[in-house]
């Protein structure tokens, strides 16, 4: 449900036409054994974005397969969309790690980055050189913050709550509750 918000929050804010989710294939940050299958993700997304006509689901990275990195999704749709204005959606604890991630210049170069505070982290103490991103980037950066509507919701905290046999009603949409238990996952 976090997502979504996010999701309807950035439509709003940075008047989109469309947000795309893309499940990754494997993530270069996250231990892929924690998460469910690709496969899974994508039909949990597909479940949960249904009755939205402006939130759309690529299986871009599913596709490509191996290590799922940004740049390369985003040059993909680049191709798709090649008269969109494109804006990568971020939570603002994901802004200080941009630097850790993949080709992050060029991928500056290609969109704008969509940010959006967070529980627990505090955007406007953020400081240019917290970024660790060479200029211009660290203020345009900052200069693209948004406040959204924030739930502290994790999908890790909803992995949890699965695997201890604990509800994860109203976390998630109630296609997704059912997919989670129908699959046995987590």
């Amino acid at each position: 449900m976090g997502h979504l918000l996010l999701a309807q929050s950035a439509l709003e804010a940075f008047d989109l036409s469309k947000v795309l989710f893309m499940p990754c294939y494997i993530q270069p940050h996250k231990d892929p054994t924690m998460l469910a299958s690709p496969e899974h993700r994508m039909a949990m997304l597909e479940q949960a974005l249904m009755d939205n006509m402006q939130f759309e689901v690529l299986d871009i990275e599913i596709v490509r397969g191996g290590t799922s990195y940004a740049v390369d999704s985003v040059r993909e749709i680049s191709k798709l969309y090649p008269e969109a204005e494109l804006f990568f959606i971020i939570g603002a604890d994901t802004l200080t790690e941009l630097h850790l991630w993949h080709d992050i210049y060029a991928l500056l170069e290609m969109c704008s980055f969509a940010t959006f505070s967070r529980p627990g982290l505090d955007v406007m103490s953020l400081a240019e050189e917290d970024l660790h991103l060479d200029p211009p980037w660290p203020p345009r950066l900052l200069d693209m913050v948004a406040r959204g509507r924030m739930l502290e919701i994790s999908s890790s905290d909803i992995r949890h709550r699965v695997a201890e046999g604990m509800s994860i009603r109203y976390l998630v949409p109630p296609l997704v509750e059912m997919y989670v238990a129908e699959h046995h996952l987590y």
